[in-house]
């Protein structure tokens, strides 16, 4: 293996990943899924990964992207009833840094050494898996599931309620999180040993998010932008500790 960080050795590859990201950004903003700032923001998280992670990071952004989408988009005319459909422009350049940005952080010292790189690949796994999860479950769970309860006390709320959950929303936040692990290990960005604790941490920040919504979001204290962060950069910590922890039993 290199002892080099992946951009010094895999200078031509990263060229081409340059030009699909930016390919793929501009279908995505033309599409009106992302906002043209969300555009920019979401390539240079995605030039950051791959050029920490190797170009397979971008098979996976483009599966978290598309769960995403699809997954918004679903139930449209339901969500518009409910007042919770996303604007029509599109997500955001905050959204983009509240649900990318701690991946972006936990590869970043990738880019200056390739020490602990597995151990940081995991972690930036797990909060790629996270943010699949913790949006396809707040997205179809809404449409597909029953009348959700309180992640606290477990009471009926309205659809839409911070901190909600429908057990339809729980299991589809599941396998987006399996699926998007199996991905992560298909592009080399997790050991095949470390697949089962990354998935418990991603899906560990899912219920975290719709806790901290319970709790903190849906009293005003915190805005959706800050817990989306919160609960994606509690999923790395997670992995983080339980593999760490894991070499040392």
């Amino acid at each position: 293996m290199s002892t080099l960080p992946y951009w010094m050795a895999g200078m031509p590859q990263l060229l081409i990943v340059a030009g699909l990201t930016v390919i793929f950004a501009a279908w995505a903003w033309g599409a009106r899924a992302i906002t043209g700032a969300a555009a920019a923001t979401g390539t240079v998280i995605t030039l950051v990964l791959c050029a920490a992670a190797g170009p397979g990071a971008l098979a996976v952004i483009a599966v978290v992207f598309l769960l995403t989408h699809f997954s918004t988009r679903t139930g449209r005319h339901k969500k518009e009833r409910l007042g919770s459909m996303e604007k029509k422009d599109g997500r955001g350049p905050m959204q983009m840094l509240a649900n990318l940005g701690p991946s972006a952080l936990c590869a970043a010292p990738l880019l200056f050494t390739p020490h602990a790189r597995w151990l940081l690949l995991a972690a930036t796994s797990a909060a790629l898996a996270e943010a699949a999860g913790d949006t396809v479950s707040s997205e179809l769970g809404q449409v597909f599931g029953r009348r959700p309860r309180l992640i606290t006390t477990l009471r009926p709320v309205k659809v839409g309620v911070n901190g909600g959950i429908t057990a339809v929303g729980t299991g589809l936040a599941a396998g987006a999180v399996l699926l998007t692990c199996w991905v992560c290990e298909w592009a080399n960005m997790l050991a095949p040993g470390y697949y089962w604790t990354v998935a418990a941490a991603a899906f560990a920040g899912t219920l975290m998010d719709s806790l901290l919504g319970a709790t903190l979001e849906r009293p005003g204290r915190l805005g959706n932008n800050s817990v989306n962060f919160t609960s994606s950069a509690f999923a790395a910590a997670v992995a983080l500790v339980a593999l760490v922890a894991r070499r040392w039993m």
